[in-house]
């Protein structure tokens, strides 16, 4: 049974969230600031009270899966899929994570923090809107801004070892030219490359329901800003826990290593004007998965008109942006009439005056 925390200030007991500009947490009231190692201490106190307070909290599930909590900020009830890992209390807006979501086999390993805020990712969606033309006003309201989200998405994060060698042949070319003659040599060779390569951190995305365009186009994260997983970096933002299995991605994965090791051995190979691969043999070794969760900005849009979603996400580390937005065709037929009115009424003044 899962759990609810609510990372509260020491100080006041207000709401706590992670400040992705400083590392750290500060509470919205009082504004005071708590380094990890003190919001370790406060979630310790916080797990003992969960405990005590366990065999009170009570989880149902209603006939479409979704789950039914109870905040223990205000009492209201709190429904979420059986993958959320942490959200909000649409009441009293307290930051809300499931903490048993996150335990045994499906704790993280490893998390990449936001290193940009809610203000800055909303100027860097507002910029990118601004250079689009069409997009429909409600796109952009109140309602979708209170939608745009910070979301901790799971990935499984390979790596390995991979060793083999390529068999090729190659073909060089000789040309001589004697006056008006020109002697033409084509040698034929062998040639082998053999290599021992390091692959690291190669990150799938590990939920079904993602969009994996979106998801995976947000790629790729610095994985020099990996950290320990501590559940306190999912205060303040929503987060998603991981419900598909290594095996599900493993064969997938391990033809893209192959690939890669194949096209760098090839690539080493110089001096040939053709070289075509007649055999190769490439095996993997050392092979270790990890799961860690990273960060994404990110808005759905559903038309009215066609009921067609449409999604904008933005990797929480570095600001890339991947979407497809909606078109107001409206605004298309203003956008025609206002050029193609004023330029038939000078059409038909030329045509008159030339008459």
């Amino acid at each position: 049974m899962a759990g609810l925390i609510v990372y509260t200030c020491p100080n006041c007991g207000g709401d706590m969230t992670f400040d992705p500009n400083k590392g750290d947490y500060q509470c919205v009231f009082c504004r005071s600031r708590f380094t990890q190692a003190q919001m370790d201490e406060e979630t310790k106190k916080q797990k003992e009270k969960e405990a005590a307070e366990k065999a009170q909290q009570e989880e149902k599930k209603d006939e479409s899966g979704a789950v039914v909590y109870n905040c223990p900020s205000c009492g209201a009830q709190i429904v979420t899929e059986e993958s959320t890992a942490a959200t909000f209390c649409y009441y009293c807006h307290n930051p809300v994570i499931l903490s048993g979501r996150l335990e045994g086999k499906y704790t993280p390993d490893y998390v990449v923090p936001f290193a940009i805020d809610r203000n800055k990712a909303l100027g860097i969606f507002s910029d990118w809107i601004a250079k689009k033309k069409f997009v429909p006003k409600s796109f952009y309201n109140k309602d979708q801004i209170d939608k745009f989200s910070g979301v901790y998405f799971p990935y499984l994060v390979y790596n390995c070892k991979v060793s083999g060698y390529i068999d090729a042949e190659g073909k060089r070319v000789e040309r001589n030219r004697i006056g008006d003659m020109e002697d033409i040599t084509t040698g034929i060779y062998h040639v082998r490359r053999d290599g021992e390569m390091p692959v690291k951190n190669v990150s799938k995305n590990a939920l079904k329901k993602a969009n994996k365009i979106l998801v995976e186009g947000v790629q790729p994260f610095d994985m020099k800003d990996l950290k320990p997983f501590n559940m306190g970096y999912l205060s303040g933002f929503m987060a998603e826990k991981r419900d598909i299995e290594p095996e599900e991605l493993r064969p997938g994965v391990e033809a893209e290593v192959k690939d890669y090791a194949r096209y760098q051995l090839q690539n080493s190979v110089a001096g040939y004007e053709d070289l075509q691969i007649t055999k190769d043999a490439l095996k993997i070794s050392d092979e270790e998965w990890k799961y860690a969760l990273m960060p994404v900005w990110t808005v759905t849009y559903k038309d009215p008109h066609t009921d067609k979603f449409y999604y904008f996400s933005m990797n929480g580390q570095n600001g890339k942006v991947l979407g497809e937005l909606p078109v107001d065709e409206g605004l298309i037929r203003n956008y025609f009439l206002k050029i193609f009115i004023p330029l038939f009424v000078i059409l038909m003044l030329i045509s008159y005056f030339i008459a």
